[in-house]
């Protein structure tokens, strides 16, 4: 009897693969299974003698993924992805309208909680949960919607949300009898400056730097230094006068438009990074999480909200 060439492996060892694929790890893909590394590596090895192709490079304490693994985890990623969120719906249903968002803590603070009432109240009935870390969570678990992603422009996919220019910021209580004064960029070495200085967000902010050197500052030492563990610390700081963060624009328009933060210096600087927006195809097939994503893209062309009124 011929084998039908479309006939589908057991979903076993497809389930197996992808999570393997995922992680480039047998060990860690047992883990995930709660079955032994060499029963992960048997299940692979009865897959490829099925499909009649190799999937993974077995490298010294490492794998790779053959060209062939790449296409069969691509269709496997998107695939188990619309299972895991179908599967969710029909044991909940009440989920059918949560649409869960992953971000930066600064973004979500500064730029997205300030809007999101713009939201509910033009789409009743859609929860949004808000998931904030620095950590890039996988989309393709089905356990996130959207995500809004801070990188290099060029390297980051999805769309861009906006771009972000720099300049220092602080408490116009700063300003007030300024002694020493803060007048001009030099003036920054008699005061402390405010940075973020978390080592998981370090391979992707730009602190003080690139200002400065455009600024022909490059080596400019202040008369202090204070880090945070996320940007939202900074501006908090610098809201309460300890010293002069770097504004990056849009997240801190609002504040500026309300005069809670001043820039003493004119101009900004371009950042080479920018905002991405991020959504699976299997979750843009939910109105909510599609309507989640526009509504993103319009709020990142619009300025900073108005003040509350009361």
């Amino acid at each position: 009897m011929v084998r039908r060439a479309d006939r589908l492996p057991p979903a076993e060892l497809l389930v197996s693969f992808e999570a393997a694929a995922r992680r480039l790890s047998f060990t860690a893909a047992a883990t995930e299974r709660f079955v032994t590394q060499s029963a992960i590596s048997r299940q692979i090895r009865t897959l490829e003698d099925s499909l009649g192709v190799p999937l993974f490079e077995r490298r010294h304490r490492a794998l790779a993924l053959t060209p062939e693994g790449v296409l069969l985890y691509e269709t496997c990623r998107e695939a188990f992805g619309r299972l895991r969120q179908t599967v969710a719906r029909l044991r909940d249903p009440a989920a059918r309208n949560i649409v869960t968002l992953t971000t930066t803590p600064g973004l979500a603070s500064l730029w997205l909680i300030p809007r999101l009432p713009d939201f509910t109240r033009r789409h009743q009935g859609v929860d949004v949960r808000i998931d904030a870390s620095f950590e890039a969570r996988d989309l393709d678990s089905g356990d996130f919607d959207v995500a809004v992603r801070y990188g290099r422009v060029g390297t980051v996919p999805g769309t861009q949300l906006f771009a972000e220019e720099v300049m220092p910021v602080c408490s116009p209580l700063l300003l007030k009898g300024s002694s020493p004064p803060l007048e001009k960029p030099t003036d920054l070495r008699h005061h402390t400056l405010l940075r973020t200085t978390d080592a998981r967000a370090a391979a992707q902010l730009e602190e003080w730097d690139p200002w400065l050197a455009s600024n022909g500052l490059a080596d400019l030492t202040s008369a202090g230094s204070i880090g945070f563990s996320s940007y939202d610390d900074v501006i908090s700081a610098a809201l309460l006068g300890h010293g002069v963060a770097l504004g990056r624009r849009p997240l801190v328009d609002a504040l500026v438009d309300r005069g809670q933060l001043v820039t003493p210096f004119r101009g900004t600087v371009n950042s080479p990074r920018a905002y991405f927006v991020l959504c699976t195809t299997a979750a843009r097939e939910r109105g909510c999480v599609r309507a989640l994503e526009a509504w993103l893209i319009e709020q990142g062309r619009q300025p900073a909200p108005p003040a509350d009124s009361g």
